[in-house]
């Protein structure tokens, strides 16, 4: 697998581009190019002896779109295929205000929670910068007509979740090197204000990502209210404790001013009935920070059922109750196996 461009930052790009002995507005038209999803092959502003020069180094195109599948409610999935043959997969959701995509920042993931399709298989390996921007360009795209700006700023995806296969602070040094190039103003100029980040609470690389001064939206999958609860469905609350993470939160918030949030997936018979609802709002009543409740998707591979409506309801009922700033997140995409890892896990078993 050759180096891919989109690993570039504009000014990077720009010094590859003289190397070669081109003009420099050159680097501008192949970057705006790149911007908008288009494979190196495809800018027809640049010559083909130059964009065959450049061919033999870098990768045509870092990924293609190999299957999409359309929920009922609009939502869209995709199975993206990189150019060394490995899937990742995402989601594009339509809302009134814009449309949000989550991309995948691993190929599997090896955090092992036992509710995820992502991590049946491990991890095979992490992406680079250019890879998760990659997701965002081929969607950008398909949906160029719905596309807001000009130029390498033209989009059609508005907002961003790290919230697809992987543990995003697993992958830290490309994740934030993706973060830095998607808000960057020469890019796709997203805001960092409509990024959300999640993470199963990997606490120094949280103090990390504070240091770093992208306000974005730190969401941490909670799902439990004690750590041996906890452990029961994240090996990760072995090494973290919850304690440890919500000082790591509030230390987030010191930092950005940003307040925080965290997920807690209704798992049946484990995590929702009053005494649960009770112990989370003496957890966190009173900070900065807002619950998204979530309904299992049930992965065929892990006996873990989720809750029923009235029962979730129910829950969210009693954490309002309480005092807490909870919503329950509406099911999305649940047609086309909305849960990360599920559709590459099927289309892997298929192949096999």
């Amino acid at each position: 697998m050759k180096k891919i461009l989109q690993d570039l930052s504009f000014a990077e790009l720009e010094t590859y581009v003289l190397g070669l002995g081109e003009k420099k507005f050159r680097a501008k038209q192949l970057y705006e190019g790149l911007m908008q999803g288009k494979a190196i092959t495809e800018i027809t502003s640049l010559s083909k002896e130059f964009k065959a020069r450049i061919c033999e180094e870098y990768e045509d195109a870092p990924l293609k779109i190999k299957e999409i599948f359309y929920a009922s409610d609009g939502t869209e999935k995709y199975l993206f295929e990189y150019a060394d043959g490995h899937l990742v997969e995402g989601v594009l959701m339509k809302y009134k205000y814009g449309y949000t995509q989550c991309v995948s920042t691993q190929i599997g993931c090896r955090m092992g929670c036992a509710f995820c399709a992502s991590t049946l298989n491990g991890l095979i390996r992490n992406l680079s910068a250019g890879e998760i921007l990659a997701q965002i360009l081929a969607v950008n795209a398909l949906h160029k007509a719905d596309a807001a700006g000009k130029g390498a700023e033209a989009r059609a995806v508005t907002n961003v979740v790290l919230m697809g296969s992987g543990e995003p602070l697993d992958n830290y040094d490309e994740v934030l090197k993706f973060l830095r190039s998607v808000t960057s103003e020469t890019g796709l100029h997203i805001s960092a204000r409509n990024i959300s980040l999640s993470t199963c609470g990997i606490v120094p690389k949280m103090y990390a990502l504070a240091e770093e001064g992208i306000p974005l939206n730190l969401t941490v999958s909670l799902h439990a209210t004690t750590d041996e609860d906890r452990a029961r469905v994240m090996p990760v609350a072995k090494a973290y404790k919850i304690a440890e993470i919500l000082k790591a939160c509030e230390y987030y918030f010191k930092k950005t001013g940003r307040r925080y949030y965290f997920e807690y997936t209704l798992i049946a018979g484990e995590n929702c009935d009053e005494a649960h609802a009770r112990a989370l709002i003496s957890l966190l009543k009173g900070k900065p920070c807002h619950v998204n409740l979530i309904r299992l998707n049930e992965v065929k591979e892990r006996d873990l059922k989720a809750t029923a409506d009235k029962e979730a309801y129910r829950f969210l009922g009693l954490l309002e109750k309480g005092g807490l700033s909870a919503t329950l997140r509406r099911q999305i995409g649940s047609d086309i196996g909305g849960a990360c890892g599920q559709l590459r896990a099927s289309y892997l078993e298929e192949k096999a």
